[in-house]
């Protein structure tokens, strides 16, 4: 028995798509068929990781999972059919004992719908709406700090100037710096990045955010993989203590203070945008974040997941249960400042390839 037979592969964020032929997938069902070899097809239909959910996985370096699980598979992310869902099923009747009844026929797809491009007008810097702080001498994880996924924001109140190589140690899994309207920088846990050069200015709170991009899901890390900051944090090796810790699950992003975009101009706090589109029906699309630069997108409320521009994946799915003829609600997370303002949903999926 082949127990996980691999029709596809998933892709890591900084990948490019991993594609198979269907035809290599289905010469392999015929060739278990005719040696009466029971498997799985691993995977018939992978879906979507919706929300903060996704995994990462951990060899020498951290990769983290994107959203999309459409994983090459038979049937795409949104469930439509593809070629190699009729290839590996020609390749089963091929095999099917004499007399056996046809396969019933498909159901029709789903309705697939585009959305005109419409503009996100107002924004809120994501530092405008923060929890009680959790105070604390040294960085608490993201676990200790009763937290399970999203983001958690680190604030160090500073008494005079400084400067120096600022050591974040254990930093799960992206960070973005600042102070005051000044971005000092972002940190990569996939390139190994834990310091960068600081100046800092006395009067105004370091700002350390930091993303949960997804726990390690197999191998030695899998009970062991703490978000947020796990170690200390040194500038020019003295360590810093006295902290004030802020979770944000994110699970209420409706509720920040939006306001027309210049509100939020001038701030090196990470923002979130806010737009409204209109729909006389509703179907499942493929929302089109070409142009942003990394973060995690919204519609009414329901969180899609994470996009980043080094793709492979560039499109998010929207089911359309969760969309709603009449006004619809789209917010964006923006970490690294892509500069588009304007979304649209799209028919098909988008992705990096070999091919461009």
């Amino acid at each position: 028995m082949c127990g996980e037979y691999w029709d596809g592969w998933f892709d890591h964020w900084g990948e490019l798509h991993h594609t198979t032929p269907p035809t290599r997938s289905a010469n392999a069902v015929d060739w278990m068929l005719s040696r009466n070899i029971s498997f799985n097809l691993y995977m018939v239909h992978g879906g979507t990781n919706f929300g903060f959910m996704v995994g990462a996985n951990m060899a020498r370096d951290y990769e983290p999972t994107v959203t999309s699980y459409d994983y090459n598979a038979a049937l795409d992310e949104a469930g439509r059919p593809t070629l190699k869902f009729h290839t590996i099923q020609a390749a089963i009747r091929k095999r099917s004992p004499v007399g056996t009844p046809a396969p019933p026929p498909l159901p029709e797809p789903l309705p697939m719908m585009a959305i005109p491009r419409f503009e996100l007008k107002a924004a809120a810097p994501l530092t405008a709406r923060l929890p009680p702080a959790i105070v604390s001498e040294k960085p608490l994880s993201m676990e200790a700090a009763g937290q399970s996924h999203g983001f958690i924001l680190y604030r160090k109140r500073l008494e005079q100037a400084a400067k120096g190589t600022l050591e974040i140690g254990g930093m799960h899994d992206y960070a973005v710096v600042w102070q005051g309207a000044r971005r000092l920088g972002t940190l990569d846990r996939r390139l190994k990045q834990e310091q960068l050069e600081a100046e800092l200015s006395a009067g105004e709170p370091v700002d350390i955010l930091v993303e949960n991009m997804g726990r390690c899901n197999f191998g030695p890390l899998l009970a062991t993989d703490r978000k947020g900051i796990t170690g200390g944090v040194k500038l020019g090796g003295e360590e810093w203590t006295g902290w004030e810790i802020y979770p944000l699950p994110l699970t209420d992003v409706v509720a920040w203070p939006y306001a027309p975009q210049p509100a939020a101009a001038g701030s090196a706090a990470p923002v979130l945008y806010r737009g409204t589109f209109r729909l006389e029906a509703t179907g499942d699309t493929f929302l089109d974040l070409r142009g942003w630069g990394k973060g995690a997108a919204w519609i009414n409320g329901h969180c899609l997941g994470r996009y980043w521009k080094i793709g492979p994946q560039q499109t998010l799915f929207v089911p359309a249960p969760w969309l709603r003829a009449g006004e619809n609600e789209a917010i964006v997370l923006d970490l690294e400042e892509g500069g588009t303002r304007t979304l649209e949903g799209l028919t098909d999926a988008l992705y990096q390839t070999a091919g461009g």
